[in-house]
């Protein structure tokens, strides 16, 4: 039987979004089944007399968030899911050579951004506002969890575009992400053990070692991290990036995230790390949810930053804590001075409110996607281009090339800094002895490499590997 979806025109939401939420809550509460065939975009464009365009957008986000699954020539149909029983609601860094940096002309490096997109402008109006209208309270120390403005702004935010409700209480503005995790570590316990992903930041695994935790690396399958490893690791807490993975690029599909809150809601004190390092940057679909937007029992600690938005020096994090680990942190954590200076705060909070950020977010993506075009043309046009297979060019800011022939990761490595390229190994984000790690394969990332120089870099590696 044909569903009638009723959709607003008159509402804020386009339709396509109207529709896309309206199937998939259908879909999350089992009204269509696992296996069930949706209708066909023009038979449903017709049935609620809108475009199909509307349809296939609406589709197309289903399907990039693992809701619906495309079989050729049959249509879309419900992804299959486990049920689990309603909880209670409660009341990077890239590893490199060690190249000098005058030898390397061409940096495919992952852990920046183009600094020359930084609205200087914009935030040098701010700032000279802030400084007008507050003075002397710049010079006192923030709040230790935050200026309150900010934090009602990142509130903001995340509800209009990350789909997440939150309350400013449960913020914490910090300097950059690793700060941040090191409070997580000292609020949940070094005594119990946390997983994160294998392959994932080499750095990661330090941090946690380095606040005296014990770790347990779980591998990923295509669709994210393996459950059922996840749950004989012994772990109480694990740390993902579901929404892109890095730097495998996976996106963690609807029901294999539900499994994994399942897996936190089966323990008594299991948590889920959110890391959503780069959600404003995918170019085929609208951004995926957070996974924190599903998390009914409160077992989700979302962890995000304006390094790759704005600019990595500027060290400004945040992370939302779930309601049931507030006291303990205001209690156990809450006499930590705020790392973050109030200039940056007060500004930032304006750059928020004022619609910057999202106008100068929606501007470099445009910039970055034509800078990925142009990579991906310029090595398809290249000698290499019969050779090579790209992954994880959908979102983010780097993509995975994986080179056809004689050379070994090692020797692309190497080859490709001799014609003054550096790139990474995929091999070195691996844990361990990097087993299940496709071979030749390095990792580019040209969010820092000048649009100028893509030519010159492509034909750089071609010399290096041809």
């Amino acid at each position: 039987m044909m569903r009638t979806y009723h959709l607003d025109t008159a509402a804020k939401a386009p339709l396509y979004e109207q529709l896309y939420r309206a199937i998939r809550q259908d879909i999350m509460d089992g009204s269509l089944a696992g296996g069930e065939k949706l209708p066909s975009k023009r038979r449903l464009a017709e049935h609620l007399k809108i475009s199909p365009i509307t349809v296939e957008t609406a589709y197309s986000q289903l399907l990039a968030e693992g809701y619906v699954i495309s079989k050729p020539r049959s249509g879309y149909f419900v992804q299959a899911m486990e049920r689990y029983p309603a909880p209670a609601v409660w009341g990077g860094e890239a590893p490199t050579q060690a190249p000098t940096e005058d030898t390397v002309r061409y940096d495919f490096q992952t852990n920046t951004v183009d600094t020359g997109c930084f609205p200087f402008a914009t935030w040098a109006r701010l700032l000279r506002g802030e400084l007008t209208s507050r003075a002397s309270q710049l010079l006192a120390a923030a709040p230790p969890q935050g200026a309150p403005e900010l934090r009602q702004e990142i509130c903001r935010y995340l509800a209009e575009f990350r789909g997440i409700r939150t309350s400013p209480e449960q913020v914490i503005v910090g300097a950059g992400s690793e700060y941040l995790l090191s409070l997580i570590i000292q609020l949940l316990g070094r005594e119990r053990v946390y997983s994160i992903e294998n392959p994932g930041y080499p750095k990661l695994e330090r941090i946690f070692r380095a606040n005296g935790a014990s770790v347990a690396p779980v591998a990923l399958d295509a669709q994210g991290l393996r459950v059922g490893l996840l749950r004989r690791s012994g772990a109480g807490a694990v740390y993902l990036t579901p929404s892109h993975h890095f730097p495998l690029g996976v996106v963690m599909p609807a029901a294999r995230r539900r499994d994994v809150l399942q897996w936190a809601i089966d323990g008594q004190d299991r948590y889920i790390i959110e890391d959503d390092y780069d959600s404003e940057f995918r170019y085929a679909s609208r951004p995926i949810p957070a996974m924190k937007e599903l998390d009914h029992a409160d077992r989700v600690i979302y962890l995000n930053t304006f390094a790759k938005s704005l600019a990595p020096s500027l060290r400004i994090g945040y992370m939302v804590l779930p309601r049931r680990l507030f006291e303990a942190y205001r209690s156990k954590l809450g006499f930590y001075a705020s790392t973050v200076p109030s200039f940056e705060q007060y500004t930032l909070a304006q750059f928020l409110r004022t619609g910057s950020f999202e106008r100068h977010v929606s501007r470099i993506r445009n910039l970055y996607k034509g800078r990925r075009d142009a990579l991906l043309a310029a090595l398809q046009r290249s000698a290499l281009g019969p050779h090579i297979r790209i992954r994880g060019a959908e979102a983010g800011l780097h993509i995975l090339l994986t080179l056809d022939g004689k050379w070994s990761e090692e020797q692309m490595v190497l080859r490709a800094y001799e014609q003054g390229v550096r790139v990474s190994g995929l091999s070195g984000y691996y844990s361990g002895e990097g087993s299940g790690c496709p071979a030749s394969t390095v990792i580019l990332g040209y969010a820092g490499l000048p649009a100028t120089d893509l030519e010159g870099a492509v034909a750089a590696l071609e010399r290096a590997w041809t």
